[in-house]
């Protein structure tokens, strides 16, 4: 375990051992039910014999390190975020993954993964580590080159279609486009055909430039209404959001609603939910991941995007062929996750999807 010391203006050296006991078993009862400790019940889990009022003396001194704090006047005690920071990083043994789970992890996501869809493997990703976890599963899966080969426009309504993009890889996009007054069914059959002749098997940017090319002859062999749905259509697919992360894949919130009693409760989870539906500095968060090797844990303020909820996120990136870090899996939830659970979980999940995305179509099993 590692020695476990305080920033230099709290406490100059590390705590002694009774202090650690109470405070290690302070945070654990946190962990198991959420509620506050109080001496008295200290006093029966401590293998040393402790009076009450010993162990209020030293209750006092974690205090007083911001390590715990009572949130009444005469309740027990519950750590801080500072508290479970220090935990994390001084107390937390975290073993391997249980068999039956690894097992359940790698047939689950390795049939996805044989079906070549990264959307469908992303997806059972979350879904997996939100029912194993009982927290959200939270994948991000970065903006991805995507290879085309189908394009379709379908009507919405008068001003507005659905542009639907089938990558080779069995990628689907659908996103919605404008339609320029006046245009037929006819016209808009007419712009994806002249598309799947031309941009078949090329990503989104070449087909770009090769529209580009052909200018001239797209005047040529389109009307000027049709035209204007090709140029912009394109435009919008290549052009959206081209630094952000495009996916944010989130499974399980309903399980985030468990064992809430209190309306404070209630308002962090709102705020939560409301970061995961504008997906508002999703770059940031892959940032997170990308900087630090294997699982990274994010406390309440120390994770940006989810600060004012004061969620904890469990992240570990995954890589593509190359090595390179094209997302993260994780697990976001209140903080009194099951730490010592949840990050193997999330190392392994990771790491797997990983050894899929690498994996040649058609190529053996990881």
């Amino acid at each position: 375990m590692n020695e476990f010391r305080l920033p230099a203006d709290r406490l100059s050296g590390p705590l002694d051992e009774r202090a650690r006991e109470i405070f290690r078993l302070i945070v654990e009862s946190y962990l198991d039910i959420g509620e506050p400790v109080g001496s008295r019940s200290l006093s029966r889990l401590l293998t040393t014999s402790l009076s009450p009022a010993s162990i209020r003396n030293v209750m006092s001194d974690l205090e007083q390190l911001g390590l715990i704090y009572a949130p009444h006047v005469s309740a027990g005690r519950l750590p801080t975020q500072l508290g479970l920071r220090f935990f994390v990083d001084a107390f937390l043994e975290v073993g391997d993954l249980p068999q039956d789970e690894r097992r359940t992890i790698e047939d689950k996501v390795r049939k996805t993964g044989d079906e070549r869809s990264m959307q469908t493997l992303l997806t059972e990703a979350s879904q997996l580590l939100s029912g194993l976890s009982r927290g959200a599963g939270l994948v991000l899966a970065a903006k991805t080159d995507l290879r085309l080969k189908h394009v379709e426009f379908i009507r919405l309504e008068a001003t507005k279609a659905l542009a639907v993009l089938v990558g080779e890889n069995g990628d689907v996009e659908n996103r919605i486009v404008d339609l320029p007054a006046g245009i037929t069914a006819s016209q808009l059959v007419e712009a994806a055909n002249f598309l799947n002749a031309h941009i078949v098997g090329r990503t989104l940017a070449e087909a770009r430039e090769r529209m580009e090319a052909m200018r001239a002859e797209t005047a040529a062999a389109l009307d000027s209404l049709s035209r204007r749905l090709v140029d912009e259509g394109l435009a919008l697919w290549s052009g959206a959001d081209a630094n952000q992360p495009s996916r944010l894949i989130v499974r399980g919130r309903a399980n985030l609603l468990d064992n809430v009693t209190a309306a404070e409760d209630l308002e962090r989870l709102r705020l939560l939910f409301d970061d995961l539906e504008t997906k508002s500095g999703l770059i940031e968060l892959l940032d997170l991941a990308e900087t630090g090797n294997g699982v990274r844990i994010f406390i309440g303020s120390e994770n940006k995007l989810f600060s004012l909820s004061g969620s904890s996120l469990v992240i570990a990136p995954y890589n593509d062929a190359e090595g390179k870090v094209i997302g993260a899996v994780g697990v976001i939830g209140p903080t009194r996750l099951n730490y010592r659970r949840i990050v193997p979980m999330v190392d392994y999940t990771a790491r797997l999807v990983s050894r899929l995305l690498g994996r040649p179509a058609g190529g053996g099993r990881p």
